[in-house]
């Protein structure tokens, strides 16, 4: 796939470049000029990589992984969806059914077949897909004998890196060897969560293991943020547990917080995301602005221990201020009335 500059005018293939002081075309000549024949500053894009991960299950992190992807792609940002959950529902998601002679995520890992051959076109012009199959199984047995067993993931995207902005990777709900490779190829990681009392008992398990994998495998991994999935707004647990992320988050909370939805749960039994199966639903709708909250996201995302150092240290401001939030207090709304 060849993609030109997103400079008028330029007939370099392969590159997403950011100009500065660029030169127009020589006046009156009627050629259009490469990049590299005018005066001009020029950044190379590589794709961010955003991991969709939580050890816990059943938060909504496929439906993300489908949803935010297929809303960069409508941006018209060229994005790369990778599968890599052996149930390949992330794969059936987006219209490709269960197909184990199909070259998939198991091909990448184990690098039988060229990145090249495994990436499929999606159901959008700009989304891309590397499918998975049941044969990723077996990948956690496999690479277990490999040196840098960690890196086979990370290698395995490195040569499509420059065809994308943005690679989203849907993680399985286990940190087993499958979820340390997207993390160890991830730039940042994105965590689907609810509302509820049991996700923030795990919030410090799993900033825990993001440490972890920066001190030995990924320094440059950050949080690009928690997004709050099945949110009911109508009710004080939700109001509640959403206070209480923000202030062990701050900013990296996204303000964009997705609705239970019924069309947003009917989309993948039709192969669809949300935004071609009901672009009007309000699942759609949420996911269209978190992928947009995320595109605006320009500083690097904070590690694990700067997140807890700057709750820690808002926690010893407010301490005798503010009274710890009552989770099990019953909601009073009307709609539960």
């Amino acid at each position: 796939m060849e993609r030109e500059c997103l400079r008028a005018n330029c007939l370099e293939p392969n590159h997403f470049r950011i100009h500065s002081f660029a030169q127009p075309a020589a006046p009156n000549s009627g050629i259009a000029l490469p990049c590299s024949a005018q005066v001009l500053s020029c950044l190379t894009i590589m794709a961010r990589v955003i991991a969709v991960t939580n050890q816990k299950g059943g938060v909504g992190k496929t439906t993300t992984a489908i949803n935010l992807a297929a809303s960069f792609a409508a941006a018209e940002v060229p994005t790369l969806l990778v599968d890599c959950d052996p149930q390949s529902n992330a794969s059936s998601g987006v219209g490709f059914n269960k197909d184990p002679e199909r070259l998939s995520t198991y091909h990448l890992l184990t690098g039988i077949a060229a990145p090249d051959d495994i990436v499929q076109p999606g159901p959008l012009d700009q989304l891309w897909v590397v499918p998975s199959s049941k044969n990723l199984i077996g990948a956690n047995i496999e690479l277990v004998s490999l040196e840098d067993r960690e890196y086979c993931l990370r290698e395995g995207l490195a040569s499509v890196r420059n065809r994308f902005e943005f690679i989203v990777l849907d993680c399985p709900p286990a940190l087993d060897l499958l979820t340390l490779n997207a993390l160890v190829a991830a730039d940042s990681v994105l965590i689907p969560m609810q509302a509820e009392y049991f996700a923030l008992e795990g919030v410090s398990e799993l900033l825990d293991t993001v440490e972890r994998i920066r001190e030995s495998f990924n320094p440059a991994l950050g949080i690009e943020g928690v997004v709050l999935t099945m949110f009911d707004e109508r009710t004080n647990l939700s109001q509640q547990v959403a206070a209480n992320l923000r202030e062990f988050f701050g900013d990296r909370l996204c303000s964009t917080t997705v609705p239970r939805n019924v069309r947003l749960a009917e989309a993948p039994s039709h192969g669809k995301p949300a935004l071609i199966y009901d672009c009007r639903s309000r699942g759609a709708e949420a996911y269209i602005k978190l992928a947009k909250e995320i595109m605006d996201h320009t500083d690097p995302p904070p590690s694990p221990e700067q997140i807890l150092a700057a709750a820690s240290a808002a926690k010893d401001t407010t301490a005798h201020d503010s009274p710890a939030p009552d989770l099990y207090k019953p909601a009073e709304t009307d709609a539960e009335a």
